[in-house]
């Protein structure tokens, strides 16, 4: 479909969007990373002093929680600044990262495999760089869509990954695509989201024991990246040392690392910091191939003195103390961290709903069969348009995203929305700009 309007059609000024479109000289929205959407926007808006409806970043849209803010204070001062940090994290943050997995995944895992890390950015690149080179020019496959970022970072390294799209190989089917790529035996680490950045689908019990079958057969190791902890509002996971946990492969293979962040769940992305977890016996194991690089055998202590010690001289002091005191009051039921989430859920099922309304399809629709969670984000496409059109028709009405395609979707029509930065009073704004989105396009 061919966008042809004029500027009383759209509801940002078309001259204006047109030329910042222009002057910002990017080849395809579908392909822009998600910085460059944000920046684009940011000028769109401060040029037409108009607010846009933000869905192409996933941010948080809640103010940090004061536990963390006032334990970094008594840190910063108690005179940490002045110290370096130790590259494996401070004893009170490591042992509140153990508890939480014990008392949130049921999973048992020693403080010493516990690691802060600058954001989850930082944790994914550590574990390329040393689960990588447990094999000779070992690579990651991805189980996609996912966060793009990721893929960045691999390409910034030299390091190779391949892809595939899940959504046409669910429960049992998930196997003999797994063996179809991992047999090739290129692959030295795995890595997926779980809930799914973008589509918001959740592996179930039996895909996780698929994923830790095929991946340990292969000497795979898997990274489960699980920025959205306990985001699938379908099951309580609330309560800390009670069933149901959140899902995790840890309950299946001792060949994992785990990324948790704090910036959704706790609101704190701005601080970056999260956690990373090495289970005990990947910690502890041998790989000839890891001297070359690291000076080390043990992947612990690659992952310690080599990667982390590489990437920076260690997490920011008082960002240490912010999050252990965060993770203390959670594992001691005093801070109810999903609970305050929440409002992600019902935030997306009004706008899902707005969307359907005005002639979009929910591109991730189901999950496993079963409708899927309302949560952080969903997906969305428009009839006749693909992701660069779709994107950039959006634009003149005042509506930001990112494409699909930009996440190793096979759906190239789609668009992904994060819920987080649209406010409440926001939604009456994004029913009129879709209504006129959908005045002139189903006539077109």
């Amino acid at each position: 479909m061919t966008i042809t309007l004029t500027d009383t059609q759209t509801p940002i000024a078309f001259d204006q969007v047109t030329t910042i479109l222009k002057d910002a000289g990017i080849p395809s929205l579908a392909q822009a990373s998600i910085r460059e959407l944000v920046a684009l926007v940011n000028r769109i808006e401060t040029a037409t002093d108009q607010s846009f409806i933000r869905m192409e970043m996933g941010v948080p849209g809640l103010p940090a929680p004061s536990i963390g803010i006032d334990a970094e204070i008594a840190a910063l001062k108690s005179g940490v600044a002045s110290k370096y940090p130790m590259l494996e994290g401070i004893p009170s943050l490591k042992n509140e990262i153990s508890r939480f997995c014990s008392l949130f995944m049921n999973v048992n895992v020693s403080p010493t495999g516990c690691f802060p890390t600058v954001g989850s950015a930082q944790g994914a690149l550590a574990s390329f760089l040393v689960g990588n080179r447990t094999k000779e020019n070992g690579a990651t496959l991805f189980i996609d869509p996912g966060f793009p970022n990721q893929k960045r970072q691999l390409d910034m390294i030299g390091q190779t990954w391949g892809s595939f799209d899940v959504y046409r190989h669910r429960g049992a089917a998930l196997r003999p695509e797994l063996e179809k790529h991992l047999s090739s035996g290129k692959y030295a680490t795995l890595l997926y989201s779980n809930p799914n950045n973008p589509a918001w689908i959740c592996f179930n019990e039996e895909e996780l024991q698929i994923i830790a079958d095929v991946a340990g057969r292969y000497n795979v190791i898997v990274i489960e990246d699980l920025a959205y902890f306990g985001m699938d509002y379908r099951e309580d996971y609330t309560l800390p040392g009670q069933a149901p946990y959140q899902p995790s492969i840890a309950h299946y293979t001792d060949q994992y690392i785990l990324l948790i962040s704090s910036s959704k769940v706790f609101s704190y992305a701005g601080q970056r910091v999260a956690s990373l977890v090495i289970s005990d016996a990947l910690f502890q194991q041998d790989f000839p191939t890891l001297k070359t690089n690291f000076g080390q055998t043990q992947f612990g202590k690659a992952f310690t003195f080599g990667a982390m010690g590489g990437l920076s001289a260690g997490v920011t002091h008082s960002t240490q103390y912010g999050l252990a005191a965060m993770l203390k009051a959670a594992n001691d039921g005093e801070l109810p961290f999903l609970d305050l989430t929440k409002v992600y859920e019902k935030r997306a099922a009004i706008m899902k709903a707005l969307f359907v309304e005005h002639g979009f399809d929910i591109v991730y629709a189901e999950d496993n069969g079963k409708a899927l969670s309302d949560g952080f984000y969903f997906t969305f496409s428009y009839p006749g348009m693909d992701g660069d059109t779709l994107l950039e028709a959006l634009l003149y009405h005042g509506i930001s995203a990112i494409s699909l395609t930009n996440t190793g979707s096979e759906r190239r029509e789609g668009a992904r929305a994060c819920v987080s930065q649209v406010r409440d009073e926001q939604l009456a704004d994004l029913a009129t700009r879709l209504a006129a989105f959908q005045h002139r396009f189903s006539q077109a």
